[in-house]
């Protein structure tokens, strides 16, 4: 396998790198609920969408109760 001849400089090492930088996500906002979300994707708060319920979101206290229904069961 060949070697390199000469050692890169910095800038040129940098320069490689410059399109390597995160791009920002495009966030939308739920029509339901209107808080922010990833586009064409379910609203995590909600559950809606395109205005269609798809999955349901349990509070806080509706996961406790159904956990202690469970091990009751």
């Amino acid at each position: 396998m060949p070697n390199p001849k000469r050692r890169h400089s910095k800038q040129r090492g940098r320069l490689r790198r410059t399109h390597y930088k995160v791009k920002v996500k495009s966030l939308a906002k739920c029509p339901q609920c209107g808080k922010t979300k990833l586009p064409h994707r379910i609203c995590l708060f909600c559950g809606y969408y395109k205005g269609k319920a798809v999955i349901e979101i349990l509070t806080k206290d509706q996961k406790k109760k159904a956990r202690e229904k469970k091990r009751k069961a």
